[in-house]
């Protein structure tokens, strides 16, 4: 039976055997009173509530339920706590359990092993950004990676605290070189392809071996696939003159600056936009434009009108050959380590080392490789024996510090405002949020929290039936420039702890699709284009998202015999209306200001420190980690540490 929309109960990955769905499950999932919410998709083949996060479906991310009373607050809603009984008393209150706030607990405990440490999330699961997707494909396993994605470039970037936490919970980086089978899809011939959508270009086209290579590549040069660039761009639905103008961008060496020093062009480059670049410089028309126009959604969270000229040049894109730049360090190893620090569910595996340390008996095992697919006992989280606590569903309204030292912390579970004690707290939630709960805050510090608004983005995964119309295409990656989906692929092929990727085309699989949402005209500076960018996505279903990823699977594999209604068997949209943190950039920003905003706005203020990502204005993992260090060192007196 093939699955109709009605049918197609938003989001919820039924149970399918031997690659085809049984119409029963569908019917009984559809009766009255036994569907899922458009907003959550929560809910299992019975019509219950799914139990284990993981495993719901549907909007997830920052789900229905997470982000509500943050919302209030914001929107002028005060929340008193003096008056709300103290339940109980703690060492330590983390507020958020992503990466760094678990990575804070795990070093305060380093230093204090009796302390009793609460941590406190808006989310119903641990791990922040770093969300794991559970399907169930005829009782084998499937994992998705709905958030953070992977190690970056960990030889190079990561500090000695960073690489010493990865260490301690057993991460041997080398472990990825093998559990990563890069050659598995070059082996068979696939490629990465650009489509072209009628709307922008005239015509559907689905155009196979890219030979472009960027930043955090998977893939090297000789594993592409790749066709000669002439042979490549001569499949575009483009003029001859359109063509001609994308081969001069590859391969010419023009330089728009010859009179000026090197530190004079890289000036100049960061003070226009890619989008600006092309036009302006390299003069190439609308139309050809339009071919990149998306591409930089993935690493940026804004399309190519919003980056900076040296931001595309660190990251890889092409038409600065003739300016004799050299990549900053860090571009630079992001483009020559290999992208291949991945667990089966991304940087999820991270946070669940970490809890596994931090909380007794909530999951057996003591491996990298067996973490992947231990059972977690989420009625362990929270239990008064544990000196850790992990508190879910638990958004922070209030943080106030006493004459003594003590702060107290309000906060709404289940529509209920309670209140804990402790003797320090960390913030390592959404930094922007911070000056709206925590009191006392000085006015240039909260200025300076409010300028990280954070890039909003979704990472979708998709349970197929099979993906013999991706090896029948040739194709396991693809760009879309004027998409909804700027990025459509398979899922990495990475094996680990008795998890196995999908090897045979004629097995499930898991595709990953990211669309993020842009508003281009939205302005004058970053964060006005996504502050307009978050309305846009708070405004889009379940529905929106599940019409798009059948419109355009359909029109890029249907030729290779994709069939939506038949071969879709499960959708979670994992949305980050507050995805990337912000980063500073010149083409936005004062960047050679003495005092960078960041430091301003982490600064201790008595007994409450600040960590998250946000907190290094880097969207990245290690950030994260070392951010939780440097909290940690600040509220046991060593300053400014890290």
């Amino acid at each position: 039976m093939a699955i109709k929309r009605r049918d197609f109960l938003d989001g919820v990955a039924m149970a399918i055997d031997a690659g085809v769905t049984p119409a029963s499950l569908f019917l009984a999932a559809c009766a009255p009173g036994k569907g899922a919410s458009e907003e959550t998709g929560q809910a299992n083949a019975s019509g219950a509530p799914e139990p284990f996060p993981p495993r719901r479906s549907g909007m997830r991310g920052s789900h229905a339920g997470a982000f509500e009373v943050a919302h209030q607050i914001r929107d002028g809603a005060e929340f008193r706590v003096a008056s709300e009984p103290i339940e109980d008393t703690f060492d330590l209150v983390i507020v958020g359990s992503g990466i760094s706030g678990l990575a804070a607990a795990y070093f305060h405990r380093k230093r204090h092993p009796e302390a009793r440490v609460l941590l406190l999330d808006c989310h119903d699961d641990f791990g922040g950004h770093a969300k794991r997707n559970e399907f169930d494909a005829g009782g084998n396993m499937l994992i998705g990676c709905g958030g953070t994605e992977a190690l970056q470039s960990p030889k190079s970037l990561y500090s000695e605290t960073a690489m010493g936490l990865l260490k301690e919970l057993g991460i041997d980086i080398a472990r990825f070189e093998t559990a990563f089978d890069r050659d598995h899809y070059p082996g068979r011939g696939m490629s990465r392809a650009v489509f072209f959508k009628k709307e922008t270009f005239g015509q559907d086209k689905l155009v196979t071996g890219s030979p472009w290579l960027g930043v955090a590549e998977d893939l090297d040069e000789k594993r592409l696939n790749a066709r000669p660039l002439k042979e490549f761009l001569a499949d575009f639905p483009l003029s001859e003159a359109g063509k001609a103008q994308i081969t001069a961008l590859f391969t010419e060496k023009r330089n728009f600056w010859p009179g000026k020093k090197q530190a004079e062009v890289e000036h100049a480059i960061a003070h226009v936009s890619y989008h600006d670049f092309l036009r302006d410089q390299w003069k190439i028309s609308p139309d050809v434009i339009a071919c990149f126009r998306n591409n930089s959604c993935d690493f940026f969270a804004v399309g190519i009108g919003g980056v900076s000229a040296k931001d595309a040049y660190e990251t890889g894109y092409p038409g600065f050959q003739g300016l004799k730049l050299a990549r900053s360090e860090a571009a630079a190893a992001e483009v020559d380590e290999p992208y291949i620090y991945h667990f089966p569910d991304g940087n999820a595996s991270i946070a669940r080392l970490l809890v596994r340390k931090l909380i007794p008996g909530i999951a057996p095992g003591e491996t990298m490789d067996d973490i992947v697919l231990a059972k977690f006992d989420y009625a362990k989280l929270d239990i008064p024996e544990n000196k850790v606590r992990i508190r879910q569903s638990s958004t922070v309204a209030r943080v106030e510090q006493y004459a003594d030292g003590s702060v107290d912390i309000g906060y709404v579970k289940a529509g209920k405002t309670l209140r804990v004690r402790t003797k320090a707290c960390i913030m390592a939630c959404y930094n922007m949020m911070i000056p709206y709960v925590l009191q006392g805050l000085p006015a240039p510090q909260g200025e300076a929290l409010h300028r990280n608004v954070k890039g909003p983005l979704t990472y979708t995964n998709v349970l197929l039936r099979n993906w013999q119309a991706w090896d029948k295409l040739k194709v396991h990656s693809i760009t879309n420039p004027s998409g909804f989906f700027s990025l459509l692929k398979l899922d990495y092929p990475v094996s680990m702890g008795g998890y196995q990727f999908s090897a045979d085309p004629s097995q499930p699989i898991v595709a990953h699709l990211v669309h993020v949402p842009t508003v281009p005209d939205a302005g004058p500076g970053l964060a006005d284009k996504y502050r307009a960018a978050r309305m846009k996505l708070f405004g889009m279903t379940f529905a929106d998202f599940e019409k798009n990823i059948r419109d355009e699977l359909t029109r890029m594999l249907g030729p290779g015999g994709f069939d939506a209604d038949k071969d879709i068997l499960g959708i979670t949209v994992n949305r980050w209306s507050h995805g990337y943190a912000y980063y500073p950039t010149a083409l936005y920003d004062d960047i050679d200001t003495k005092e960078f905003p960041e430091e301003v706005a982490r600064r201790k203020l008595g007994n409450v420190a600040i960590a998250g990502s946000d907190a290094g204005w880097d969207a990245y993992t290690h950030t994260a980690i070392d951010q939780a260090w440097r909290a940690v060192e600040e509220l046991n007196g060593a300053g400014k540490a890290g």
